[in-house]
């Protein structure tokens, strides 16, 4: 069983062997650990290190009841498992509401169970291993469990399923309305004898206060993780003093420890003398005293701390309110309450939120960091570059958290500190997909571009971008006068002064034979053809592509006709269709609603006929799954989302299924594929893959990379260029530089224009890499 409160005065025992250096002397380093900064500064540490394992493998025991996991903790810590971790139904529930989590969750499970164990078994003799994981099975039988073992032998699996574990405290925080859990007895623990026993007395105590506990930590040493979920803008203190009164004679009863391994801190530092008696609390503050005299380090921690439920150390004070407005897009879906003792949510707007329920999505940001690290996917690139914390989600969550409750002198989202905090983010949707609580600021970043400019109106930039769309087919009959600026430094250096795109930067080249000239070339099918088609796809091709990049249009039709599929190219005549992503960029709310509706009228009677809608560019196709759900736009919107794939996608889908099986040539080159920011958000790289994989011998490879920096029109805009180009040059454009003659394969416009511009490269489409392998 593990403690760590108080301050290490047992290593001062002559009967500890331990703490002693080998001439007899006490090492004092032992009396700093679990000491929370309370006692000294430490400049410098040398550590005693340990070999890694050369092998683990892993056993996910599933049990249909929560009792039958914690009994059964004190018999698998026979078999000698390195790691005994508990999973418990709210996180297994939560993980499997999360896209990044929810295949590598379910791959662990049997059925739907109350709660998981992962035992993992670590050394140096793989077969050894092996043993020990059969010997875990034949336990399980042998207690009344047989076929509750998921074995994973192989290490991929297993380091898929500990980052979903590690991740644990951050899932448990997604849950949907006031109600959190709440840390203040998570770091309880009891023997293992009791253990069982124990968490079926607390979850009566939970019950009794009209609430229950998420569960999930370290079964093996009895320190679980346990959080009861709290409303603590409301009752929530009140019930926080009572269960943790009742837990800490639960703790005393069963002879455990109130602090296991997190330490005492501001909510258990005032239980410290009713665990060890005023003796030894004395002696504790004695020490304090003698190594900090001045009471500098980190004070009101383990000696003379405050009482936990001092209101003025929440978060949410009682005095706490945000101001209401009224948000251009849909949040009611945060905007709930959450009952923890029925388990059930509110109606969609019933919270009470006067932001619409913005602040309440701003609020899921719990600061615990995940955007800081530089090994979790996509997010937060431009924070790897500048390692500004206001240029990470988490401070851009709280400026914004502190704007809409009016801590920020007057402003709210309109104001200058918001649009200093949000100016470098480039809505790559990182967040949305690798922030374990699912913060989207890219979605926030609209809102707050909205705002900002209502007060204080559009530049001739932001027509420039919004309007593209709707200027795009004039602009193509004249191509050679508009891409003088890409070959005149001056006209560059004007179009800088004037309109703000970076002279350093090319612009896309304008051609003639854009989509809506080429398209009567490519035996496209009409509307009522390929409704009555018996393989049919609508390809709907977004501004860039028919505008800059008709090839990629071209090959598309090339490959899918090729597949015996009868392809409509909506749009080619008219007003063009559409996303509205342009108009959201420049916070033109309102027009992006209009663009959004009739992209959607025009698709949703091929998808009310389950005919999938395809698209090129994933940031636009997957607009159709994201925001334009949130746009207001009825009940067309979700119809034309359910049928709404990438390109890739529906390939992929098509060739599980035995519908997709053109004949291709062998590949002669390596491939190497760079993700669009949301096509990894949304998890659809691996279709991408997939794909790839059909041409016989390719084997392409994922670039290890982050956001390539463009994102939109961010990279061509002259106060951001250098970054932008930061960006690209953290990995990507070294990783394309070494690829020697692979084809470079990206789906998104931005991501080529980056390539091309900062390595020199040609990168293609999947559409138009697939159409050249067509034998």
């Amino acid at each position: 069983m593990r403690r760590v409160a108080g301050y290490n005065l047992d290593i001062f025992r002559p009967q500890s062997e331990r703490p002693y250096t080998a001439d007899g002397s006490v090492n004092l380093a032992h009396l700093l650990v679990g000491s929370e900064g309370t006692l000294a500064v430490t400049r410098s540490l040398t550590l005693a290190l340990s070999e890694l394992p050369r092998a683990k493998v892993l056993g996910v025991v599933n049990f249909t009841s929560f009792h039958a996991a914690m009994d059964s903790a004190q018999h698998i810590v026979k078999l000698g498992p390195t790691a005994v971790e508990l999973v418990d139904r709210t996180m297994i529930e939560l993980s499997r509401a999360n896209p990044a989590f929810r295949p590598v969750i379910e791959a662990a499970l049997i059925g739907s169970p109350e709660a998981i164990l992962l035992v993992e078994f670590s050394g140096d003799d793989r077969s050894a291993l092996l043993k020990q994981l059969q010997s875990l099975v034949e336990l399980m039988g042998d207690l009344g469990l047989p076929g509750s073992v998921v074995e994973m032998p192989d290490e991929g699996p297993q380091k898929a399923l500990w980052e979903v574990r590690k991740a644990g405290l951050n899932i448990m925080m997604s849950l949907k309305g006031d109600g959190k859990p709440v840390s203040f007895i998570e770091d309880c623990a009891v023997p293992l004898v009791h253990l069982a026993e124990y968490t079926d007395a607390l979850t009566e105590v939970f019950h009794r206060h009209g609430t229950r506990g998420t569960w999930y930590a370290h079964a093996s040493v009895g320190t679980l993780h346990v959080r009861p979920i709290l409303d603590m803008r409301r009752d929530g203190a009140v019930r926080m003093r009572a269960i943790a009164e009742e837990a800490a004679a639960l703790v005393r009863k069963y002879k455990g420890a109130y602090s296991g391994e997190h330490g005492d801190g501001l909510c258990r530092g005032e239980w410290i003398r009713w665990q060890f008696g005023p003796k030894i609390d004395d002696a504790l503050r004695a020490i304090k005293q003698e190594l900090d005299p001045a009471n500098l380090f980190n004070p009101g921690k383990i000696v003379d701390p405050p009482k936990m439920d001092d209101a003025r150390l929440f978060r949410f004070p009682p005095t706490y309110r945000t101001i209401p407005l009224k948000p251009v897009l849909d949040w009611s879906a945060w905007d709930v309450q959450n009952d923890p003792a029925t388990e059930t949510t509110t109606a969609p707007g019933s919270g009470g939120d006067p932001t619409g329920g913005l602040a309440k999505a701003v609020e899921m940001c719990n600061n615990n960091g995940h955007c800081r690290k530089f090994d979790a996917g996509t997010m937060c690139p431009s924070y790897r570059v500048t390692r500004d914390e206001q240029h990470l989600t988490r401070g851009r969550a709280n400026t914004l958290r502190l704007a809409l409750s009016g801590q920020l002198g007057g402003e709210a989202l309109e104001g200058e500190a918001v649009k200093a905090a949000l100016d470098l983010c480039v809505g790559c949707k990182g967040c949305k997909r690798d922030c374990p609580t699912g913060v989207d600021m890219a979605r926030m970043k609209i809102e707050a571009t909205a705002a900002y400019k209502l007060r204080h109106g559009h530049t001739l930039r932001d027509r420039v971008i919004a309007h593209l769309p709707r200027y795009a087919r004039w602009a193509s009959r004249v191509p050679g006068l508009l891409n003088l600026r890409n070959r005149v430094p001056a006209i560059a250096r004007l179009s800088e002064r004037w309109f703000g795109f970076a002279a350093a930067r090319s612009l896309p080249r304008w051609r003639r034979d854009s989509l809506r000239h080429s398209a009567p070339s490519f035996g496209l099918a009409s509307a009522a053809q390929v409704l009555a088609a018996e393989k049919a796809v609508v390809l709907w091709v977004d501004t860039f592509n028919a505008a800059f990049e008709t090839e990629n249009a071209r090959d598309a039709v090339r490959v899918l006709q090729a597949a015996g599929y009868a392809v409509h190219v909506p749009g080619l005549s008219g007003e063009p269709l559409c996303c509205g992503r342009t108009y959201l960029a420049t916070g033109m709310a309102e027009a992006a609603k209009v663009q959004a509706a009739a992209l959607i009228a025009a698709l949703r009677p091929f998808a009310e006929h389950g005919i999938a809608v395809v698209g090129l560019e994933p940031s636009c196709l997957l607009t159709l799954r994201d925001e334009a759900l949130v746009m207001g736009l009825g009940d067309a919107a979700p119809i034309v989302a359910a049928q709404a794939l990438t390109f890739e996608e529906f390939l992929a889908r098509e060739a599980r299924a035995g519908r997709f099986a053109p004949s291709l040539s062998p590949a002669t080159r390596p491939m190497r594929v760079h993700g669009h920011c949301h096509q990894k958000a949304f998890g659809v790289m691996q279709p991408v893959l997939e794909v790839l994989q059909l041409i016989p011998g390719a084997k392409p490879e994922l670039i290890e990379s982050s956001c390539c920096g463009m994102a939109g029109s961010f990279g061509y805009e002259a106060e951001h260029h250098a970054v932008s180009m930061q960006m690209a040059e953290a990995s990507l454009l070294p990783a394309v530089r070494a690829a020697g003659d692979a084809w470079i394969v990206a789906d998104g416009a931005s991501c080529r224009h980056q390539i091309a511009d900062g390595a020199g490269r040609e990168s293609l489409h999947v559409a138009r890499v697939l159409a050249a392998h067509l034998a």
